[in-house]
């Protein structure tokens, strides 16, 4: 595939209330005599990667909108691309010239670097999509506030987009949001308003799961008022307990309580925590699973009452409750207990009429019972080592369940094609707590793209920038092989093989960990790391 920019040109977009013209760029169809320099290519081979084919004759959405910025956007592209549907890329103006701007065949510019000047202001994407007649956004980042809810209903109002993806972050999992869309006309690329209700309330989809007779963390399925009724409670459970957020995740508004003094503390700093991060400080304890591993079970529901699991995913190697590096299958699941598994996913899916691709997690004891632990009803960052190993394309399957059509595909077409594993590179220090964020300038960027096996899902490119305004991933690096051992020997190739110069990166921990012995026999929890390196990463532990 040949990707190619053109000279801008401009459209309305929405800064501040005011119409303004802003910057963008068309790039899909470049003539041969663009100017060398002007441009950027990507050679995309989906049959690389993917074994479901595209029926070029079913009905699709013309045009989506992806607001959102690095490997995520330009992970959509490519499937929209091989999709024949147009994209439209958001960027703050310190974004310009990133490379999923470059590679969408539209951009448009939405503030300054702050998110909370760009990339979270959901009005004025949505007067993006008015401006460019986008039928679909993909959203990845948090919103807040009713008046912006407002404005955002008025916007898909007078676009007339026929749908808006959340992608994975805040307002994916936003049920506000979900239903304002829903009454405006415009399809929620993503499971409908009850479901994410359902499932996004942690007090709540424990309920659910109950009566959907999924095997349950022993707990009480109320909400905690106050730190003397967390203590009552964590006494009757029996410690060391989990005090966390009703609404929260990714590792915030959490602690582990060993006796009353930590209960009573950790439930005033988790309540105190859930409320600046989520707004919402609703609190619920259950008995801490210790020393568990963290495995989830990947879904796909349609609209018309069909459910499919896709195998399972390892993720317990984690720093501050943060994956790091996951793989599929799990070395620890036997073929019993995945269906017992996926049973129980689709369960609970079906339960709540959930209809895409979604993700429930399960703690899991070293005598393999799991236990729910809760459901992502969104896209998860580590999609791709599913598609390694099932040969399918997740990110289509969820745009052609949002247009309607049913799933094309059966339990009994779902196995298991081998191994994959997905290191997460990022731009940080590893010597200093497993992982220091860090910036600057790509000075040198080469992917390890001729080791076999290799798939790159990055949004950077030699001399792009790693700001201090966003996530410092550089790429999900995955390789895929016929077994474990393939597989891995494969991401210490490709991690060896990979040059980045610049902003320190995570490579040496990630690089260590593939080769030391435990992580090699698959005698792994979610307590590896400070059990591996108890002083922290200082070298090879080998």
């Amino acid at each position: 595939m040949r990707i190619t920019g053109l000279p801008l040109r401009y459209v309305s977009c929405v800064q501040g209330g005011i119409a303004q013209k802003l910057a963008i760029r068309s790039v899909a169809t470049a003539p041969k005599s663009t100017p060398a320099g002007a441009h950027h290519e990507v050679q995309y081979d989906r049959s690389l990667y993917f074994l479901d084919p595209i029926d070029p004759n079913e009905p699709k959405f013309d045009k989506i909108l992806i607001a959102n910025r690095g490997e995520i956007a330009c992970r959509i592209i490519k499937t929209c691309r091989a999709m024949g549907i147009k994209t439209v890329a958001v960027h703050s103006d310190v974004d310009s010239a990133s490379l999923h701007v470059r590679l969408a065949d539209e951009a448009v510019c939405v503030g300054p670097a702050p998110t909370s000047e760009s990339y979270l202001r959901a009005d004025r994407i949505l007067q993006a999509v008015r401006d460019t007649g986008a039928q679909a956004v993909r959203f990845m980042f948090p919103i807040g506030g009713d008046k912006l809810f407002q404005e955002n209903e008025e916007a898909v109002r007078d676009t007339g987009a026929q749908a808006v993806h959340p992608g994975y972050g805040f307002l994916s999992e936003n049920t506000t949001f979900a239903a304002q869309l829903e009454e405006a006309g415009a399809k929620f690329i993503g499971p409908n308003s009850k479901a994410i209700l359902a499932m996004g309330d942690k007090i709540h989809s424990k309920r659910i799961a109950t009566e959907a007779r999924v095997n349950m963390i022993p707990g009480y399925d109320g909400e905690i008022n106050d730190d003397d009724e967390c203590v009552k409670v964590a006494n009757q459970i029996g410690y060391p307990v989990m005090i966390k957020a009703s609404a929260g995740g990714g590792g915030k508004g959490m602690r582990i309580a060993w006796n009353d003094k930590e209960a009573r503390d950790g439930y005033r700093l988790s309540k105190q925590e859930a409320k600046s991060s989520f707004g919402d400080d609703r609190m619920l304890v259950e008995k801490f699973i210790d020393n568990p591993r963290h495995i989830e079970m990947q879904v796909l529901c349609d609209k018309h009452g069909n459910a499919i699991w896709l195998n399972e995913r390892e993720c317990s190697i984690q720093r501050r409750n943060q994956k790091v590096i996951e793989e599929a299958p799990s070395s620890f699941v036997d073929p019993e207990m995945r269906k017992k598994m996926g049973a129980q996913a689709t369960q609970l899916a079906l339960a709540v009429g959930y209809d895409s691709a979604g993700t429930v997690e399960f703690l899991v004891d070293s005598k393999k019972n799991f236990y729910f632990l809760e459901m992502n009803t969104r896209l998860q960052v580590e999609h791709p080592i599913t598609e390694a190993i099932t040969g399918l394309d997740i990110v289509q399957q969820m745009l052609r369940v949002c247009y309607g059509h049913k799933l094309n595909i059966k339990q009994s077409d779902i196995g298991i094609r081998g191994w994959a594993f997905e290191c997460r590179v990022y731009a940080e220090d590893p010597y200093k707590g497993f992982g220091l964020p860090s910036v600057g300038r790509l000075t040198k960027y080469e992917e390890p793209l001729k080791v076999d096996g290799v798939r790159c899902d990055s949004g950077i490119r030699e001399g792009s920038e790693i700001s201090i305004y966003y996530d410092p991933l550089i790429c999900k690096l995955v390789t895929h092989g016929k077994d474990r051992q393939m597989a891995l020997d494969r991401m210490r190739d490709a991690l060896d093989n990979y040059v980045i110069r610049g902003p320190t990166h995570n490579i040496p921990l990630l690089r260590d960990i593939i080769e030391e012995k435990r992580f090699r026999k698959g005698d792994i929890t979610t307590k590896y790391l400070p059990e591996t390196y108890p002083e922290g990463f200082m070298g090879e532990c080998r």
